[in-house]
Formats: C-alpha cells, sequence, structure tokens
C-alpha cells in the first residue's frame, strides 16, 4: 500500500479511528479518576570526609562519587526499613516502607537524593523524617572503624524532608494526551488492518485488477433508484444517468476495428444492479439514435419487464420452444427505438434452451435487425446461464457492486468467461460512492445548463442501407439511424 491507499483506508474507516480514540479517551478518565492520589517527600544528603586536607580534596571527591554510588542501594536496603519501623512506627511495614522509597545521585557530585511516595501527605512526609535521621545513623554505624575511631565519613541533611502540596500522580491533561495519543495510533493500525483484511470492492482500480479488463462505467449511487430505477423524467438529469452515457460512449471506443453489437451483461452475485444497468444502458442507446433490442435472459429470476412496465407474460422462453415468433412478442417500449424482449415463462431447464440452437438463430435474427443487442443474463457465480449466452454474444461486461462484491469473486467470474474463450469488453463498478467534490460539481453545472438534447445522427441514404440489407450484414454499432418499424424485420425466425 502507497501513502494515497493509507489516507483512503483512514477515510474509508474514519469511525473506526473515532471509536478508538473515544474508547482510549474513557478507559484514561476512568484510570486518573480510579486512581489515587500519591504525593512525593524529598530529601537531600551532602557526603563528605572530614578533616581533608587540600592535597587530598581532588582525590578525595573522585572517592566520594563513587562512594555515594553505593549509599543509593543502603538508602533503599531492608536495614534501613527495620530501623524506620522499630524507631518511628507509622502503622506501615518494613517491606511497605522499604517499597515507598528510592533514591538516586545527583551526577558528578557527592549529593545523595532520597524520595518518599506515599498516597497521604503527612504520612510522607513523617517518613521521609524519620528515613533521613535514620539513614544517617545507618551510614555513621556502617563506616565507624572496629577500633572505635572517628568515621572517614560524614553524611548530613543539606535539603529537607519537605513534601510538595500537590499530588505528582494521576495528572489529568497527561493521561488523557496519552489515551488520545494511543487511541489514534491504534485506530489508524485497525483502519489499515481493516481495509487489509475486507477483501471487497472499494475502489475502480482494484475492479480492474480482479478482472484484468478495462473500467468503462463508474455508476454512482443513488438512494432514488430504489423507487426510480430508470434514468428517464427527472432521473434523467441525475448524476447516475450521466454515468450511463459516459459508459455509453466508452462502449464505442472499446474497439473501434471490431465493435461489439451483441453485449451480455452479466454480474458475479445477485444483487449487484446488472438487470437495472442493462434497461439503463438499452435506454441511453436508444435516446442517442441507435436501434436496440434489449433481451431479458435471465429466465430463472427475470425483471426486464418489471422494471420496464411492460407484459411479461410471454416472451424468450416462448420463443425458444417455438411456440411463438420473436415479432409477435417483441414489444416497444416508450416513443425511442427500444425494443423489449422479456423472459416469458420460467422454463424448467433455462440452461439447455439458452444453449440451444434456437437461441443461437434469434440473436442472429436480432443482430440483423437491431444496431445493438443487450442481452440480461444471470449471475455467474448462480448458475451456468450467464457462461451460456455470453459464448453466444460478441462480449460480455461484467458488473460489480460497490462495498459488496469480494475481489476473489470478481476475479472467478472473469476467469470463467476467459476460460471459455468469452470477449471480456470491461467493467462497470455500479452503486459506487461519488465524491463531494464531484457531486458539487455536477450539481453546480446541472443548474447552470440544462440538459442536451440527445444527438440523432443523420439517416443513411437509401442505397447504402439497401446494400447492407442485401449483403445480409447489420448496420454498423454505431453508425445507422433507427427503423420506421423494426418489428416488421423480426419475423424471420421460424416458429
Amino acid at each position: 500500500m502507497d501513502v494515497r491507499e493509507y489516507l483512503r483506508a483512514v477515510r474509508r474507516s474514519w469511525w473506526v479511528v473515532l471509536v478508538a480514540v473515544m474508547v482510549s479517551l474513557g478507559v484514561a478518565a476512568l484510570v486518573t479518576v480510579k486512581t489515587k492520589p500519591r504525593y512525593v517527600a524529598s530529601v537531600t544528603y551532602f557526603v563528605t570526609i572530614p578533616n581533608q586536607g587540600v592535597s587530598e580534596a581532588y582525590q578525595g571527591s573522585i572517592f566520594m562519587q563513587q562512594r555515594v554510588k553505593s549509599y543509593t542501594d543502603l538508602l533503599q536496603s531492608d536495614r534501613l526499613a527495620q530501623s524506620v519501623v522499630a524507631k518511628a512506627p507509622l502503622g506501615l511495614t518494613a517491606e511497605e516502607v522499604q517499597s515507598r522509597i528510592s533514591a538516586s545521585t545527583v551526577p558528578d557530585t557527592v549529593l545523595l537524593r532520597g524520595t518518599v511516595t506515599d498516597t497521604d501527605a503527612t504520612r510522607a512526609l513523617r517518613l521521609t523524617e524519620a528515613v533521613s535521621a535514620q539513614f544517617v545513623e545507618l551510614v555513621r554505624a556502617v563506616e565507624t572503624p572496629v577500633e572505635g575511631r572517628t568515621a572517614p565519613i560524614r553524611v548530613e541533611v543539606i535539603s529537607g524532608p519537605r513534601v510538595g502540596s500537590s499530588p505528582v500522580s494521576p495528572k489529568p491533561a497527561l493521561n488523557l494526551a496519552v489515551g488520545a495519543l494511543a487511541g489514534l495510533l491504534a485506530g489508524l493500525g485497525l483502519a489499515v488492518l481493516r481495509t487489509r483484511l475486507d477483501t471487497r470492492l472499494r475502489d475502480a482500480v482494484g475492479l480492474q485488477r480482479a478482472t484484468g479488463s478495462p473500467l468503462l462505467g463508474e455508476i454512482p449511487f443513488d438512494p432514488a433508484a430504489r423507487d426510480a430505477p430508470l434514468i428517464v423524467g427527472a432521473a434523467a438529469t441525475s448524476a447516475r444517468a450521466e454515468a450511463v452515457r459516459k459508459l455509453r460512449t466508452n462502449l464505442r471506443f472499446v474497439d473501434v476495428h471490431e465493435p461489439a453489437r451483441v453485449i451480455a451483461v452479466t454480474s458475479a452475485l445477485q444483487g449487484e444492479g446488472k438487470t437495472t444497468l442493462s434497461c439503463n444502458l438499452a435506454i441511453a442507446l436508444a435516446e442517442a439514435g441507435w436501434r436496440v433490442a434489449l433481451v431479458d435472459a435471465d429466465l430463472r429470476r427475470p425483471k426486464v419487464a418489471e422494471y420496464l412496465g411492460l407484459e411479461s407474460g410471454v416472451g424468450l422462453t416462448d420463443v425458444l420452444l417455438g411456440d411463438v415468433s420473436v415479432g409477435d412478442v417483441v414489444q416497444r417500449w416508450g416513443d425511442k427505438s427500444l425494443l423489449v424482449l422479456p423472459a416469458g415463462s420460467v422454463p424448467p431447464n433455462p440452461s439447455e434452451l439458452l444453449g440451444s440452437k434456437s437461441m443461437a438463430d434469434l440473436l442472429l435474427v436480432l443482430r440483423e435487425s437491431a444496431d445493438i443487442v443487450v442481452i440480461d443474463t444471470a449471475p455467474l457465480h448462480t448458475v451456468t446461464d450467464g457462461v451460456v449466452v455470453a459464448v453466444q454474444a460478441d462480449g460480455a461486461l461484467l458488473v460489480s457492486r460497490y462495498g459488496r462484491t469480494e475481489r476473489g469473486q470478481v476475479a472467478a467470474a472473469a476467469e470463467a468467461l476467459q476460460s471459455v474463450s468469452v470477449r471480456l469488453l470491461g467493467c462497470v463498478l455500479n452503486m459506487a460512492k461519488l465524491g463531494r467534490t464531484e457531486a458539487d460539481q455536477y450539481e453546480s453545472y446541472r443548474v447552470e445548463a440544462a440538459a442536451p438534447p440527445p444527438a440523432v445522427p443523420p439517416a443513411e441514404p437509401a442505397g447504402e442501407r439497401a446494400g447492407a440489407a442485401a449483403t445480409g450484414r447489420g448496420s454498423g454499432f454505431f453508425d445507422s439511424a433507427p427503423a420506421a418499424d423494426p418489428t416488421q424485420e423480426l419475423t424471420r425466425l421460424p416458429r
């Protein structure tokens, strides 16, 4: 992960960071409240050699500095603690006294500092007074020669004992600052870890890497799409509609030398919005003037007729079984050059029907009658229907839903298509999060400029159209005008 990916991970999981900081602050505050105040009393000793001449001063100073270091252990010894308990009973045991005493030396001096820490300021002071007196006596007893001569080393109290007026702990400001910093670091770590462990698609780059195909569209999430899935009416000027038009444009440049005229729209899982995208893509193509045929080949869970408000009783299944001709069941949608072939009744053997010769013949008729055929197919991970249809198409468009589909599932779906030599035209990230800046820019542009009318290409000369029909080839992907009545050309499939 590079720096940008780390920043995206933190921005995506900002609530994790916030929760971690709040929890850490709460723990720090609780610890601060529960911790008893602790007071520190201190005393400073000066260690010297009495009756020392000038010539011996330097050597004596070096000797005393080394000697003072050993006194730190003596000040914290159990012998001193026992003496304190015996001479000045404070309700503490020798072990408790010893645990409250600490000692340190002042570097490059002969000063020794002793401190006593206690939850009671008065007891801390009294204990320090007892320690200061007993330590002087202990040093004198240790350093006095056996012969009874004067001790060569003398220890004197030069500062203290005294106790601070305010407790040294807890320190609320420091504790909260440390807690906030710890929570921030923990939150950042959890956010990055969550991103690394989360295999769901969160950006277009991850989708491209998983499929190994170009990104043809990124459809933003629109809350209104649940009630109004089609890009018509008020939704025609939405950011979602503009993204579908961008997808329409990108499809034109996938391969200008070998354009795909029959496109199978599929997904890895159910509920990724492939049917809605199929309908909207067909509508966008028809708005641009192309003759479009939309086929609902998801025979297990057909939804195209429901979304478009068409009759769904008879459709693709009945045509493939030979009960009706395609011209009898195809339906025109709206005032556009869009013909829709619903799924019809649900058959017991969808895969066999979709892979039959009747399906191949139907696609041949649709290819010759329309500029582009959009086929809504079943999800690839659920059943094999989607692969069966995609094999017969010119290419497949793989739709993945933002934040739901896992990278492994998308990669497996792409591999399933490529393993049977299906041409993967590209991928689409559906229901993606639109950045605030992009949303604001689009809204500003939409207010300032009205949506332009759909560009209808000029009609072909009659001779050219007749020549194309005579050769048995349909017109190009993006280079023909709508026919006067496309249903007349959809009667070639035998019953």
